[in-house]
């Protein structure tokens, strides 16, 4: 194959790096075709299947001839439901004009994003971060300012380490919670001691991630930042979809709402990208909003005990010390006791990639290095597979850290 002419890509294409956790998910598979016993433990993506209700709203408006073109900012009784979901889970009173529906969550950040920075804004980032934040921002011309979390925190967000990281050039902080990849959740008074600092930055916008929203575990209570701090709602986007809750990662349906101006500047970008989202699955997310919700606490207890069933053998591992998230459903264990020695194949673990690349290949468990979100040594799991899925791999995982010299 022939090499493409030098300087024939974008120069903003060398300023960022493919999806670590897909390009994991899809290595798990391709050694799976090639025969090999692989466990993927990789992806973010619920095992349960999309609720029939939801299903059958889909099949019914296909049938009903829904498939044309949408407004760019999504079908109006999906910018309906989505402002009756922010005012009965979250007490967040917005108008259906200032909710808008992307194709993912991912597409709700892009567009906020390149809609909003210029060359030299910076993006503040707590660390450990989903693995597209900062390369969204570098898409856009702008700064990730990475905050690094501490284990002995609970990979929480100080409010003294934000208020360190925010400067004039500050033009949002991304706050993900439940976060990927650790699980963490903050309680409220958390909440209100980093409201509290915004509140002293009034240049700074908040893009609030609540997409595991509704996986919190052990009777946690929820709240979103414009929830905890109303005097911030005109400056915070808050984000959210159904891929998570609903068990809808393949339908590709993020939304958000937040002040008119900024909703019609993301529809402006998206008219000349994506245009809309799939109007099916538009009118999919409509039932899953406003239909039934009760197979939500099911998820969720499915969920907790496979936490608690990872969390347990885990730490039972041979050096490796594995906090217990209050929800979405990944764990981020430290492996800074196995850092330095060797693999069964005889190659050192430096670094958590070493780590997770010697764990691919002896036991064959596929996992996410902690370099990828921005904090190592840790490595990540998404438990969101059955119980017998789990047990095996944690069983490989004790086996390999067992036999590390």
């Amino acid at each position: 194959m022939s090499a493409l002419p030098k300087g024939f890509l974008a120069e903003s294409l060398g300023r960022i790096q493919p999806s670590p956790t897909i390009a994991v998910t899809q290595k798990a598979r391709d050694l799976k075709a090639q025969g090999r016993d692989v466990i993927g433990l990789g992806a973010g993506e619920p095992d349960f299947d999309t609720p029939d209700n939801i299903k059958e709203a889909a099949i019914a408006a296909i049938r009903r001839g829904e498939t044309k073109y949408t407004a760019v900012e999504g079908i109006p009784e999906l910018r309906a439901a989505i402002a009756a979901k922010f005012k009965r889970e979250n007490d967040l009173s917005y108008t259906a004009s200032q909710c808008f529906v992307a194709p993912g969550g991912k597409a709700v950040i892009y567009n906020a994003l390149l809609a909003t920075l210029n060359a030299g804004d910076e993006v503040v980032i707590p660390a450990p971060y989903w693995v597209s934040y900062p390369d969204i921002v570098r898409l856009g011309g702008g700064t990730p300012v990475i905050i690094e979390t501490k284990i002995e925190d609970g990979f929480r967000l100080t409010p003294q380490a934000l208020d360190a990281a925010i400067t004039p050039k500050t033009k949002w902080i991304i706050f993900n919670q439940p976060s990927n990849p650790t699980g963490a959740c903050y309680t409220r008074e958390q909440l209100k001691a980093l409201t509290d600092v915004l509140m002293k930055h009034s240049h700074v916008w908040v893009l609030t991630d609540d997409m595991y929203e509704h996986l919190v575990y052990g009777g946690f209570t929820y709240h979103t930042i414009a929830q905890v701090e109303p005097r911030l709602y005109e400056r915070t986007l808050t984000m959210n979809g159904v891929s998570k809750a609903y068990a809808m990662t393949g339908w590709r349906i993020g939304y958000c709402a937040g002040p008119e101006p900024l909703i019609r500047a993301m529809a402006k970008l998206q008219s000349q990208s994506a245009s809309n989202a799939s109007s099916i699955s538009q009118w999919a997310s409509v039932e899953a909003l406003n239909g039934p919700q009760d197979f939500i606490p099911k998820f969720q207890r499915a969920f907790e005990e496979r936490r608690d069933l990872v969390v347990a053998m885990l730490n039972q591992a041979s050096g490796i010390e594995c906090p217990k998230p209050e929800g979405a459903f990944y764990v981020y264990p430290s492996i800074r006791k196995l850092i330095g020695k060797r693999g069964p194949s005889g190659k050192a673990i430096a670094t958590d990639e070493d780590f997770a690349a010697e764990l691919l290949e002896s036991e064959g468990v596929a996992v996410v290095h902690g370099a990828a979100f921005g904090l190592s040594p840790f490595f990540r799991i998404s438990y969101a597979t059955s119980n017998a899925v789990l047990e095996e791999a944690c069983r490989r995982i004790q086996r390999f850290c067992g036999n590390l010299r």
